[in-house]
């Protein structure tokens, strides 16, 4: 692990379309070789997109490889590069109502705020954003390997001080760190079982949806602002979008909340269906015994 992290650590000192073209290239032998995740992928895109062709479902599913592996290499610049450096390649865009092309933070703190952030492969860009501007807190898996373990923890709170939690710590933390004014990340689109989920459409096939957005947002009164991290053309960089804070949500129904979580997120896929989080088994819990969608090699 050490010999990969520090080949890891050579790659941030290249320039960034040298980088993106080498794991795009690793991704497209990824493709290749990982049969069981690329058949995760199709099946999900079999599911989502039906009226794309096989061929169409297999090219959208190699992109998205190449855009995972991409993003993998990637991270040795947010691990490593100085903040210079990512705030050239970092492009913020915001809607109408919050600063032009910076991180609104007075938004995001004067209120607990949930920042809404699908899986897209560069989600952590994202993070990288706001973390040179404010500090946040999110929900962190704890890694196998320790060493690894390390060097992603100081990537993510290298810059303002970052409180990130497991799912072992439960949900008081999270509601402190809101009712503090510390705006938490928020990865809702996961299929983690039946237990505090519920089956909601994600394109038009029911998925077994956390409903923990809406019912954090109405416990603590939190508004939920989505952010979504994408490539720039030409490996040129990244974007990161904040959208609108979500009107009257959310509601009296949660279920009808997460519904409309899930109508967004489905939004977004459209724009950049390649980098969205393909190879997770979102559809594997199923309602009523239905049948796994998946083969269980994997």
């Amino acid at each position: 692990m050490k010999i990969l992290l520090g080949f890891m650590w050579l790659l941030h000192w290249l320039p960034l379309p040298v980088l993106g073209r080498f794991g795009t290239a690793v991704g497209s032998l990824l493709f290749i070789v990982m049969g069981p995740r690329r058949e995760i992928a199709l099946v999900n895109l079999r599911l989502a997109m039906p009226e794309l062709s096989e061929d169409q479902r297999r090219d959208l599913a190699r992109r998205h490889f190449q855009a995972y592996s991409r993003s993998v290499f990637e991270r040795a610049v947010l691990w490593w590069a100085s903040e210079q450096r990512l705030r050239r390649l970092i492009r913020i865009e915001t809607s109408e109502g919050m600063p032009p092309g910076q991180i609104p933070v007075a938004a995001m703190t004067e209120k607990p705020t949930i920042l809404l952030c699908p899986h897209f492969v560069c989600l952590d860009v994202g993070g990288a954003s706001i973390a040179m501007e404010a500090s946040a807190s999110s929900m962190y898996v704890t890694q196998k390997n320790a060493t690894f373990d390390a060097v992603l923890r100081a990537g993510r709170a290298r810059f303002k001080p970052v409180k990130l939690f497991t799912r072992q710590d439960g949900i008081k933390p999270i509601l402190r760190a809101l009712r503090d004014r510390l705006p938490y990340f928020m990865l809702p689109d996961m299929d983690f079982g039946e237990k505090d989920a519920e089956f909601v459409p994600f394109f038009g096939v029911p998925a077994a949806t956390l409903t923990a957005t809406a019912r954090i947002a109405a416990t603590t009164g939190a508004q939920v602002m989505p952010v979504i991290a994408t490539f720039l053309p030409n490996y040129q960089g990244w974007r990161v979008k904040f959208y609108p804070v979500w009107d009257n949500y959310p509601g009296t129904d949660m279920v009808a909340a997460t519904r409309r979580m899930n109508q967004f997120i489905e939004e977004r896929v459209r724009e950049a269906p390649a980098e969205y989080f393909w190879t997770h088994k979102r559809y594997k819990t199923r309602p009523n015994g239905e049948p796994s969608f998946y083969s269980n090699k994997r």
